[in-house]
């Protein structure tokens, strides 16, 4: 497994540890998480949503956060106590805690999470401010400059 120590660099630069810190987690692997599935879906142009599936948990089970660009999804569930008599003989619905990580791009906001029919569904929308978007430039009409300081020469 390669490794690349970014340490010597921390020393030397300001403004791009998140830079460093994304580019040393690639190298690590995912370790394999697959629980739960997701799906990622652009809705319109400057709209995203995931969808999770979710089955066995409920809104008091589910938290969600969103911090410096990274949104967290954690599941914890609760044993739930079984009848008097009853005894589960297979348990093919997963209900282990879980904790999923997304990092979002810059300027991506969580409009808001809904939890319908085992799915959880998280709308993102990217809003980039008004000083960051492109804007046109007027060219002049190659007119004489004026000379503001010193007199013409005569």
């Amino acid at each position: 497994m390669r490794h690349v120590d970014f340490s010597p660099l921390y020393r030397s630069t300001v403004g791009f540890d998140r830079l460093f810190t994304m580019l040393d987690s690639l190298g690590q692997p995912d370790s394999g998480q697959s629980y739960p599935p997701y799906n990622i879906e652009r809705t319109g142009e400057d709209a995203y949503r995931i969808s999770m599936a979710v089955a066995g948990f409920s809104e008091k089970d589910i938290a969600i956060e969103a911090h410096r660009n990274v949104l967290s999804v954690k599941g914890e569930r609760k044993e739930e106590a079984n009848d008097e008599g009853s005894e589960v003989l297979y348990r093919g619905i997963a209900a282990r805690s879980f904790e999923r990580r997304f990092q979002l791009a810059d300027h991506v906001e969580v409009l808001g999470a809904q939890l319908k029919n085992g799915l959880l569904h998280i709308d993102l929308k990217r809003t980039v401010p008004e000083e960051l978007k492109p804007r046109k430039i007027e060219i002049g009409n190659g007119g004489k400059a004026k000379q503001i300081e010193a007199k013409a020469a005569a």
